[in-house]
């Protein structure tokens, strides 16, 4: 059995791009080939050969319009090999993959994986509203990260007989003991609230510092991520005189993350907007068992991935005071605290795990294939 996964681009930037990454390494890993094509975020085209089982393809691009990278060396690269494959993989949303595939003239299997509704781009919506309504039909099976997601989607209501759910898994976090020390070390006697992104927008983090505003000094809320909003974060900060109650913190390597995640005492995701589908973050924040405040966005999946009550809160969207109620809730007593923990440690262990995630995947192209692989 020869899978493709399809979609998005590289270098790895976001959080579709990492599932496609660990799904072909991790299904190479377990004796089935898997390949991943993918347009080029930076520089020229190229072919790697990751191991004996899996190879990825990046397409050179000539430009980018409405978020989308434009590859039409996808086309004529997916259309050259898609016959060599038995089941093709998509992540949407990306319609650059989706014309790849709707020009190859592939007769496999396809399998959608829905990440996200295209939410407020309403021009590349129009245009590629056509595409997108004949890949949901072209698939034979939709998977989403959330049940919830898939379940309220306006867009997949007419094909529900088709869609399921495979929960996104990371391997675990592992922090460095030294680099704990030092940031506790940093903020003595601080409880530390963690929260990590881009700074745009829809992440909410004019909510977040707000709630700072009506946390005490025994709090320190860490915002680690860049974005445009950098500037109009530091001013808002620094005109509720939340200096030493809030630090930007800039980007944070890959190899000081898990630390960052160790060292804090809960993690905070304020986002606003159902753009953000699932948050990764979430888990690795409770695969080192930190309790999680995140919000209640209407037809997320953020919601279901923290359960309320049991691996952390979940606030209105958009409502510092209720996020900052639930952040001091959280460390009412030792107990519950430890209880939270706990909980987020287990959630990440019993759905979020990369090998599960793995597993789903495989019985879902046994399934497809007709036979076992």
């Amino acid at each position: 059995m020869k899978i493709l996964q399809l979609g998005k681009f590289y270098p790895i930037l976001g959080g579709v791009e990492k599932v496609m990454y660990d799904l072909m390494t991790g299904l190479a890993s377990r004796g089935v080939d898997c390949d991943m094509m993918c347009a080029s975020a930076e520089g020229p085209r190229r072919r790697e050969k990751i191991n004996g089982r899996a190879t990825l393809y990046v397409c050179r691009t000539i430009g980018k319009f409405a978020s989308t990278m434009i590859s039409p060396e996808m086309v004529s690269l997916l259309k050259k090999e898609c016959g060599r494959y038995d089941i093709i993989h998509i992540h949407a949303p990306d319609p650059m993959a989706c014309l790849a595939l709707y020009f190859s003239g592939y007769r496999g299997k396809v399998v959608l994986h829905w990440h996200s509704d295209i939410l407020k781009n309403r021009v590349l919506l129009a245009l590629y509203g056509p595409f997108q309504k004949w890949l949901i039909r072209r698939a034979d099976m939709i998977v989403g990260t959330t049940p919830v997601y898939v379940e309220k989607s306006p867009y997949l209501q007419k094909v529900q007989h088709k869609v399921g759910w495979i929960p996104i898994g990371i391997p675990p976090m592992q922090p460095d003991p030294e680099k704990v020390r030092r940031i506790r070390d940093a903020y003595p006697g601080k409880r530390i609230i963690f929260s990590l992104g881009r700074l745009i927008p829809y992440k909410g983090y004019r909510y977040l510092v707000e709630a700072a505003s009506l946390l005490d000094d025994s709090y320190m809320v860490l915002i680690g991520g860049s974005g445009p909003l950098k500037d109009a974060l530091q001013s808002q900060i620094d005109s509720l005189g939340l200096g030493a109650r809030v630090r930007l913190l800039g980007h944070v390597a890959d190899e000081d993350l898990p630390s960052w995640f160790g060292a804090c005492d809960l993690f905070c995701m304020s986002s606003i907007y159902k753009t953000e589908a699932c948050g990764i973050v979430q888990l690795e924040a409770m695969s080192c068992a930190k309790p999680v405040v995140a919000t209640l966005i209407p037809d997320s999946g953020v919601p279901w991935v923290n359960r309320h009550g049991v691996s952390g809160l979940n606030a209105e969207p958009g409502n510092p005071a209720a996020l900052a109620d639930a952040v001091k809730s959280v460390f009412l007593n030792g107990q519950e605290y430890r209880r939270y923990s706990q909980n987020a440690l287990e959630r990440y262990r019993t759905v979020f795990t990369k090998d599960n995630m793995l597993d789903e995947c495989m019985k879902l192209y046994e399934r497809l294939y007709g036979k076992e692989c």
